[in-house]
């Protein structure tokens, strides 16, 4: 019973979250929602796993936790400097100074 609790809210929190997701006035608010969402989901599939006796599922939940992580840290470095392939430089700065 307590377990079913703790599901449940869970799903509050993801609820919670996807409306800052949705709503968010910043770019970044709506990063960290994200995140957030994330991280509740394999709360939830924890959860989801001592419920149901499968241990097994806990791989997933460990899958989802690394794709979360490196789409964030992706995401945060697309915003930053507009694209996935320079350390911030532009190339016409590179250019210009040789």
């Amino acid at each position: 019973m307590i377990y079913a609790a703790a599901a449940l809210a869970i799903l509050v929190t993801m609820g919670l979250a996807l409306t800052r997701a949705l709503l968010g006035p910043t770019v970044y608010d709506r990063i960290l929602a994200v995140n957030m969402f994330g991280t509740k989901t394999v709360l939830l599939i924890a959860v989801f796993a001592f419920l149901s006796d499968r241990t097994d599922i806990l791989d997933i939940a460990l899958l989802y936790v690394l794709i979360n992580f490196i789409s964030v840290i992706a995401v945060l470095k697309l915003v930053e400097q507009g694209n996935f392939f320079t350390s911030g430089e532009s190339t016409t700065n590179k250019m210009k100074s040789k």
